[in-house]
């Protein structure tokens, strides 16, 4: 009689769903782990048999650098720490990779360059602390663009290959970051974008992302392509992971003063913001000056520009003004290269004393590496030979850099908010890439240039959130930009969320398929 009461007073057990791990979010991992059916490392052993499957068999993808000889090991202490205090963070023992210009204190920082192997910086990087004080585990160093420019390539990396398909580009800079998300090695990402890098990897490989609004996030630490315009940023395979990440890294950080225009504008959680009818009531611009480059990708912005009127936005027409158009390009590479001259000089003078400490020095040992060797890793020409153009640009006294630099940019900020302002937009919308990722024996850009609206979130120093849209006809993603004013990262993410649930675009790369074990059970 006794066990029979028992089975009548006791609360009916909590059903568990079933959810591949490809399609876990930080929230569905965290409600495994704390029922107790997952653990960090059983999680970091998952990230690792992908990368072990896919990197350099399969379709090798060719996107990690380093992986962290004590990734197991830290997932164990996060466990244990786990079951004794709680959680940390939402990214308690969640695996996280980083693009490898991101200083670590106990991985080599090369830039994806031979020209820095094995240098190990003498600290983390600003936001590589954060992302540990939080638990996340790093997992990897990740490849990308040779000094962030030129690219999917580099000279100690090689081609990384983009999941959906091998033979593409992953896109660049952060193209091994975007590669390694898409395919499953880790469920957070951190890349880097000066002119479009962490957005063009977002599209290319299918996957959600956020180029932050400059000074959200601290750049100390990270090797510096041009300050005005660099920041880190978040790459996930879902909106919801790109704001749980986002909220632990925020912070004022003494050692870039660019952070203080953050101080009370950033925020700790933006998940909160995700709400599902975000749409509804809202304005989107849609920037018209950026389709009819490849009537696939056209299709897929107005098929999503459709699920938004259906939501309740109301969807405007507009175009950037032609002088912006014509000479943003130029504005970009004005400011671009010369700060690259002086400011990765700062960077080298941390390093060892074996390491070169100007672009000069850079240039003069490149000349030097004319061969491939045993293990892979060889010259990198087209980006060997940008060193040389950007050592040519001038200083940053120079009237051709003041003038931009000075002038120019406040001009493009001005005109392109007072644009959101008087068509009162919560935010413009673009295709983030206006055509398909290119063929890599076709020099990855398809065909020739086409319009991209991406620097200009640069030059204005505003947020830019990426989303996946859909596909071409050959099976390419395609992903949507919500670009806005600065610090205006909870309403592009409420947008960019209420977008992805009523689409779910993304899919699993199928050249990275699931594997035996990766189905998880979540209360």
């Amino acid at each position: 009689m006794l066990v029979v009461a028992l089975a009548v007073l006791a609360p009916a057990p909590v059903a568990a769903r079933t959810i591949d791990l490809d399609a876990a979010t930080i929230a569905d991992l965290n409600a495994a782990f704390d029922a107790g059916t997952l653990t960090a490392e059983q999680l970091v052993q998952l990230c690792l048999a992908r990368i072990e499957a896919y990197d350099r068999r399969g379709p090798a993808l060719h996107a990690v650098i380093t992986l962290n000889p004590k990734a197991l090991e830290t997932a164990r202490a996060l466990d244990a720490e786990r079951k004794a205090k709680g959680r940390r963070s939402p990214l308690h023992g969640i695996p996280i990779v980083l693009k490898d210009n991101y200083n670590t204190s106990d991985l080599p920082t090369t830039g994806g360059s031979v020209l820095l192997e094995g240098s190990i910086p003498p600290d983390d990087a600003f936001l590589v602390k954060k992302l540990r004080a939080a638990g996340a585990i790093v997992l990897a160093k990740v490849n990308m663009s040779e000094f962030a420019s030129a690219g999917a390539y580099s000279s100690l990396g090689g081609q990384t290959r983009n999941p959906h398909d091998p033979a593409r580009t992953p896109s660049g800079s952060s193209g091994g970051t975007g590669a390694a998300i898409a395919a499953g090695y880790a469920m957070v990402g951190m890349g880097t974008d000066t002119g479009g890098s962490i957005r063009g990897p977002a599209t290319a490989n299918g996957i959600a992302a956020l180029k932050p609004t400059h000074g959200l996030l601290s750049r100390s630490g990270i090797i510096p392509l041009a300050l005005s315009f660099d920041t880190g940023g978040p790459m996930a395979r879902s909106v919801y992971d790109v704001a749980a990440a986002l909220g632990v890294m925020t912070g004022v950080d003494a050692a870039d003063a660019a952070t203080k225009k953050s101080e009370g504008k950033l925020e700790r959680d933006y998940t909160k913001y995700l709400k599902g009818d975000a749409l509804r009531g809202a304005r989107i611009g849609i920037a018209r000056d950026f389709l009819g480059a490849d009537p696939d990708v056209d299709w897929v912005v107005d098929a999503s520009l459709g699920a938004m009127r259906r939501a309740g936005a109301t969807i405007v027409d507009l175009h950037y003004p032609k002088w912006l158009l014509e000479a943003k390009g130029e504005f970009y590479t004005a400011v671009r290269y010369p700060e690259f001259v002086a400011q990765i000089g700062e960077y080298l003078a941390t390093l060892g004393p074996t390491y070169p400490k100007t672009l000069d020095e850079l240039i003069e040992r490149a000349e030097r590496f004319n061969a491939t060797r045993a293990d892979g890793a060889g010259p990198n020409p087209s980006r060997w030979s940008l060193f040389k153009r950007e050592a040519g640009s001038g200083a940053l006294n120079d009237y051709r850099y003041t003038s931009v630099h000075d002038f120019a940019l406040p001009l493009v900020r001005a005109s392109v908010e007072g644009m959101m302002t008087s068509q009162k937009l919560d935010a413009i919308v673009y295709p983030t890439a206006s055509r398909r990722p290119g063929l890599i024996a076709a020099g990855g850009g398809g065909g020739a240039a086409a319009p991209s609206a991406s620097d200009i979130a640069n030059l204005t120093g505003f947020p830019d959130l990426i989303v996946p849209a859909g596909f071409t006809g050959d099976n390419l993603p395609v992903g949507v930009s919500f670009f806005g004013p600065a610090f205006s990262e909870p309403k592009l993410l409420a947008l960019g969320y209420a977008f992805e649930q009523l689409t779910h675009a993304r899919r699993q790369p199928v050249h990275t398929p699931a594997r035996d074990g990766e189905t998880l059970h979540v209360p």
